[in-house]
């Protein structure tokens, strides 16, 4: 029984569960649902730019380790 009861529950994010009855009360056109709307696009922008920089930073430490090693020359 545990087992069927957890194959149909959904789980829902509380603050998006939040702002989607907020958009069902306001409506589409309003002009909180359009705030809404670019404050999303903004957010996502804003985790863009995290994604964009951590990238960054690695492939920077990847080209300082290449660039600080030691190459072995044979000698003759």
């Amino acid at each position: 029984m545990g087992k069927e009861k957890h194959e149909h529950e959904v789980v829902i994010c509380p603050v998006g569960r939040f702002f989607l009855d907020l958009e069902r009360v306001s409506g589409r056109k309003s002009k909180f649902f359009r705030h809404m709307n670019q404050s999303r696009i903004e957010f996502l922008k804003a985790i863009r730019s995290l994604v964009d920089e951590r990238i960054e930073r690695l492939e920077k430490a990847e080209t300082e380790d290449r660039e600080g090693r030691m190459t072995k020359i044979p000698v003759e």
